[in-house]
């Protein structure tokens, strides 16, 4: 396997993350640029299917997740005025757990299998300069680094997709997601059910609920509420219990419970693109929402970073490094059907709330797949 050459991927994120363990377990030399100065427990959780957990067995973490987060045995979809139930979709019998957790949980785990000093910290890149042999890599801090190949893991406003395609702003979806983290205790003062996975539906808006711990001692929801306008600036902004009952008017007492219970709130706007026409570039490729970001309402977006990343890895093993265009032509080719069905069905925002059979996600063993040669369509 190579010794001399050189990965660089910018961005650290669950995409890069994985991308990054998985390399090096393949046994390339891989360096990690990230430009936040540290990482901390962000308040958010996030969904892991079988289709992933599988992939996580590949890197070691599958058992230390399982006993870290929460077991869901099915995915329940409820009206959110009357609360009758619209779909009970089994999530066993896929070949491993379907796991909830706290992602910044997740990612410490994640982080915890890559090699000391592969991560580098403060690292905004400013210019990339790419040659015949190498790609020259030029960093905020006036640090100059130099690699065979770019992987961009960098997020919707990715860098390098920049570099590939120009600078254009992301789509406001005109919807926002609200988040927060309620303590389980608080729940316990009310004499009513909350269910482990649940997505409460109107026509216009949602709410997903989940617990994020094997303990069931932190519960967490996520919502899709229309927002005609995104006029804030940064990541996110304050909500409050006040704009949430406002959101929710009418819905299910479980719901009105859950807002009451709630002691802090933030307002995310959702954005995403349009399909890509190329995923990678002489030495540059992408993957996760730095290729085809999605909203979350399927709960598969850092899925699809992480089944990139595994791809990615499997066709560079195919070709080797140095016969990187054909590594990439192979990972484009093997990824962008099943991540343009995703994107496009966790836009729409229908994912299971009918019965429905998810075996097309969920079962999905991206090891178990033959490479398709060619060209991506």
């Amino acid at each position: 396997m190579p010794s001399t050459q050189k990965i660089a991927i910018v961005g650290a994120g669950l995409g890069g993350a994985a991308a990054a363990t998985l390399l090096q377990q393949a046994g390339f030399d891989v360096d990690i640029y990230e430009q936040a100065p540290e990482f901390s427990r962000l308040g958010a959780g996030i969904h892991m299917g079988p289709n992933i957990m599988k992939i996580f067995r590949r890197m070691g973490i599958e058992k230390q997740l399982d006993l870290m987060g929460s077991h869901p045995d099915f995915w329940f979809s409820r009206d959110g005025q009357t609360g009758d139930y619209l779909s009970r979709i089994p999530l066993k019998d896929y070949g491993a757990s379907y796991i909830t957790v706290h992602r910044g949980d997740l990612h410490a785990l994640q982080m915890s299998t890559i090699k000391p000093g592969t991560v580098h910290f403060n690292k905004r890149l400013e210019t990339l300069e790419e040659t015949d042999t190498q790609v020259r890599l030029t960093f905020a801090d006036g640090e100059v680094t130099y690699a065979d190949i770019v992987i961009g893991a960098d997020g919707i406003n990715s860098r390098i997709r920049e570099e590939l395609l120009g600078a254009e702003k992301p789509l406001y979806s005109g919807w926002v997601a609200h988040r927060a983290l309620i303590r389980g205790d608080q729940l316990a003062k009310y004499d009513l059910k909350f269910e482990d996975c649940i997505k409460w539906w109107t026509e216009d808006r949602h709410m997903m609920v989940y617990y994020t711990t094997g303990k069931r001692d932190e519960y967490y929801y996520v919502t899709g509420v229309p927002h005609p306008e995104w006029d804030f600036q940064g990541a996110f902004v304050d909500s409050s219990r006040e704009e949430m009952f406002e959101a929710f008017q009418g819905y299910h007492p479980t719901v009105q419970a859950l807002i009451e219970s709630t002691q802090s709130v933030t307002k995310w706007p959702l954005r995403n693109r349009n399909p890509l026409p190329l995923w990678s570039r002489g030495r540059l490729v992408l993957l996760g929402d730095a290729c085809h970001p999605m909203k979350p309402h399927m709960a598969q977006g850092a899925g699809m970073a992480i089944e990139d990343a595994a791809m990615l890895t499997r066709c560079l093993q195919e070709v080797g490094l140095s016969d990187y265009r054909t590594a990439f032509e192979l990972y484009e080719a093997n990824r962008k059907e099943r991540a343009s069905r995703v994107q496009a069905v966790s836009n729409a925002n229908t994912w299971l709330r009918t019965q429905e059979d998810p075996a097309w996600v969920y079962g999905y063993d991206l090891y178990a797949q033959p490479l398709k040669s060619g060209v991506a369509a």
